[in-house]
């Protein structure tokens, strides 16, 4: 199976660039009713993901910071807590499902690291949702197992 067929295009997307500001980002989260949003280079790579914790943190951390500073702070000055790993387009399904498992959503880059999209958990699980559908209107009634957690935390560690 192909990532392809969990892709949003990058032109249904709400992204960041890495050089606006601090409030720029806030007001598109905002608006949008995003916790976190991809940062983009002006060129189209992926550099990374900023969190409503990022912002957060870097505040708390800013002792004298005011609102009036994140008119001059730019997202490339906020820390990252958490990393969001990007996958490449031709990457298999085993590792696209271990990254999603640790993930909401995975961007994904072709082969020169330009973001061209991102796969959200949420399109996986209703897939998959929709075949096991599938299976119980077909009269299949195996039951599921779930895996040992010492097995599934091999899988996705």
């Amino acid at each position: 199976m192909n990532v392809a067929l969990f892709l949003t295009p990058k032109n249904e997307i709400v992204y960041l660039f890495d050089d606006m500001t601090v409030r720029q980002a806030m007001e598109k989260m905002e608006y949008h009713r995003y916790q976190c949003l991809p940062v983009l280079t002006r060129d189209g790579k992926y550099s990374g993901v900023v969190t409503e914790g990022d912002l957060l943190w870097s505040f708390k951390n800013s002792p004298d910071f005011t609102f009036q500073d994140a008119e001059h702070m730019t997202l490339s000055d906020i820390p990252r807590h958490f990393c969001y790993e990007a996958i490449p387009v031709d990457t298999d399904m085993d590792s696209l499902i271990n990254t999603a498992y640790r993930q909401s959503f995975v961007p994904v880059v072709d082969d020169t690291k330009a973001f061209i999209g991102l796969v959200k958990r949420s399109d996986i699980i209703h897939y998959i949702y929709l075949g096991y559908s599938k299976l119980q209107q077909a009269g299949v009634n195996k039951i599921i197992k779930k895996p040992a957690r010492a097995a599934v935390e091999k899988l996705y560690i």
